[in-house]
């Protein structure tokens, strides 16, 4: 895959506005940047700068007021101050102020420390920076994924450090994973929606009656040894289950791996595993402070804590539907301690349903705002994107009757929220591992509203997200 002629173009376009850049500051100020002559003015500024603070640090204490030497060099300083003289500054201030030990790397600490504290803090009470691991909110946010192609689809860009730069841009990156060593297949899933893929060796033995090679086992665990684990190589989930999103237990078991590998299949020293574009998952910022000024609304992108949500009252563990186990020894319907990120689809008080692919609330169909009316209508909400797929029932009803009670898994089923609790959708209503499996979510668990994509970049969703 390479650029695009208009993506080229661009990227020119940027080249030049820098360069303007650079011609107008070399005019405003006389100085072209990065030469001698600007770094002798900055010099300047931060010695005439240090003097100014001294002064209006230090004049008031009698050391400096009351006569004496001290009083004098202050006097001296102020003069050379008005006077702009930069070597008699500097001069003065050696004496007034002497370096300390270690003084850069004492200033360089107060900078380390304040900036930590302020980014802490608005993080903490206004913006958070979030990334989407997963494609439950397709199309109208991307999570980790995926496209597959062969080593000869690679283009110009693709290869270090320009894939770097290029990755930047548009947060794609090709990668052309081939087995270290002979071995066999081993995939662990993750929360960040890719699967760990490695090549594992282990050891044999000759068995002489059977006259075959076997896996050396373990005698307290009967597990075979490992010989060796090649380095991580990471996959994006949809690598391997195509129609799911990576953000809750996997319905579709039947998909192998990439290029019809599976888990323990074996593969041979440079064996290519899989080839293609990794995209990373767009970063946006998590708006922290506006619902303490209004109350969460239908429509809303809401990121939230799932530590609590969905306890299961009847433990009934089922391969198919597992039970997350919490800290606390109870065991939930949903994965604890990760935050996902959804469409608010449901208030407090209300009751919800899905009729003929449509979302109801209290009977009737909602169709503000702009989005929920897109994802009713199946419409698309921009021209380079697939329409939205509606809303659909999750077919799959939980053992737990209490749970199943509070999740949409077929027409008909109803759900009433509570004062304090909000029904959780995601945009990709048939990929997505929602409030339909597994019921409300607690408004103490809310975290913010999606604010905007910053990165990547180069793509049609940066900006302000509705």
């Amino acid at each position: 895959m390479s650029f695009s002629p208009d993506f080229l173009y661009a990227a020119a376009t940027l080249g030049v506005v820098f360069f303007v850049l650079w011609v107008l500051w070399s005019l405003m100020w006389g100085t072209v940047p990065f030469t001698e002559k600007a770094r002798r003015q900055k010099e300047a500024k931060i010695v005439l700068g240090a003097a100014r603070t001294f002064i209006l640090s230090y004049e008031d204490l009698p050391a400096y007021r009351d006569g004496g030497e001290f009083a004098t060099r202050m006097g001296n300083l102020r003069d050379a101050l008005s006077a702009k003289d930069v070597a008699e500054c500097k001069s003065l201030l050696e004496f007034l102020d002497p370096p300390k030990s270690w003084a850069a790397g004492r200033e360089w600490l107060d900078i380390l420390v304040v900036s930590i504290s302020v980014a802490m803090a608005f993080r903490a009470y206004f913006y958070e920076p979030f990334n989407i691991p997963t494609g439950s909110m397709r199309p109208t946010l991307y999570g980790n994924h995926s496209v597959a192609c062969s080593p000869k689809q690679a283009g110009f860009f693709d290869v270090t450090p320009l894939k770097w730069f290029k990755w930047v841009l548009t947060g794609e990156m090709y990668e052309c994973f081939c087995a270290p060593f002979a071995g066999y297949l081993e995939f662990t899933p993750t929360n960040t929606g890719h699967y760990d893929m490695r090549v594992v060796e282990y050891e044999t033995i000759y068995n002489s009656k059977t006259q075959t090679t076997e896996f050396r086992k373990n005698p307290k665990t009967s597990e075979p040894i490992v010989k060796r684990k090649s380095n991580s190589m990471l996959v994006p989930t949809d690598a391997r289950h195509p129609t799911e999103t990576g953000d809750g237990p996997y319905r579709q078991q039947a998909y192998g791996g990439p290029n019809g590998l599976y888990p323990g299949a074996y593969v041979r020293a440079g064996q290519l595993l899989w080839s293609g574009f990794v995209v990373t998952g767009d970063f946006l910022f998590v708006n922290r402070w506006l619902w303490n000024f209004r109350h969460p609304r239908r429509g809303d992108v809401m990121i939230f804590s799932t530590t609590g949500v969905s306890p299961a009252k009847e433990i009934q563990l089922d391969e198919k539907k597992p039970k997350y186990k919490g800290q606390n020894g109870v065991y939930y319907n949903l994965q604890q301690g990760t935050h996902y990120i959804k469409r608010m689809t449901g208030t407090p008080g209300e009751t919800l349903s899905i009729k003929a692919g449509h979302l109801v609330v209290d009977g009737k169909i909602p169709m503000e705002p702009l989005r929920i009316r897109q994802i009713q209508n199946r419409e698309k909400w921009h021209e380079k994107e697939p329409a939205y797929a509606g809303y659909a029932p999750s077919g799959e009803p939980l053992q737990d009757q209490y749970t199943r009670s509070r999740t949409l898994a077929q027409e008909g089923d109803e759900v009433k929220l509570g004062p304090d609790e909000y029904f959780a959708c995601g945009d990709n209503s048939p990929s997505s591992y929602d409030s339909r499996y597994w019921g409300p979510v607690p408004a103490a668990n809310l975290r913010g509203i999606a604010g905007g994509v910053f990165w990547p970049i180069w793509n049609h969703r940066w900006g302000p997200i509705e």
